[in-house]
């Protein structure tokens, strides 16, 4: 068995240690974060780092990165505090997988990775129209991280947008049905194949 240190992590090359650290929690959460800014310019990103906070409210959390100017993502949900969240389906990973390039600010990522942008209920921010499962967000707060010079996003959710078969009678969401994608590392994408529900776990 190999050991990677803290003193190795720190010593490896840095897109190998990029690769390395992001890699190995193993399966995360994707989704496509659609933004529009005060001039009604809209952005589309990949985000890997989406994580549920509570149930009532209805919270999810995400991390951003440091990143340059010419990322708009974060900028847009300041200005407008309302952003959404697709997820992303087999039949168009390579797409949503071309959103991450660094598109010059003020460049809409929807036209040119080949999404279409859909818009409800007077809600500002597009939700992706091929995505199964759209989820409109209010910015509730941004929290500074100072280890890393990285930021944590909460939203609440106010919008759910999919069909009725893909909600079991329980509340379970079935991401199998809805044909949702997963991610490990920044650049491995898998469908998911279901092992089987539990019932809730009690101390006998």
């Amino acid at each position: 068995m190999i050991n990677f240190s803290r003193d190795h992590i720190l010593a490896m090359e840095k897109r190998y240690k990029t690769t390395f650290v992001n890699s190995l929690p193993g399966y995360k959460c994707l989704q496509m974060l659609g933004t529009i800014n005060d001039s009604g310019i809209t952005n589309l990103g990949l985000f890997n780092s989406v994580f549920h906070l509570g149930a009532s409210p209805a919270l999810l959390g995400m991390i951003f990165r440091p990143d340059g100017d010419e990322h708009d993502s974060l900028k847009n949900i300041m200005q407008t505090g309302q952003y959404t969240l697709n997820n992303v389906l087999s039949e168009w990973y390579p797409q949503a997988h071309q959103t991450s390039a660094r598109f010059p600010s003020g460049q809409s990522e929807f036209e040119p990775c080949g999404f279409k942008e859909y818009f409800f209920d007077n809600f500002e921010a597009p939700f992706v129209a091929q995505s199964s499962i759209k989820i409109g967000l209010e910015m509730k707060e941004i929290i500074d991280i100072s280890i890393n010079n990285t930021k944590m996003l909460i939203g609440e959710i106010v919008h759910v947008l999919m069909d009725d078969d893909v909600v079991a009678i329980d509340g379970y969401v079935d991401h199998l049905k809805a044909g949702t994608v997963t991610v490990a590392g920044l650049d491995s994408y898998f469908e998911t194949k279901h092992l089987g529900r539990l019932p809730y776990a009690k101390f006998a």
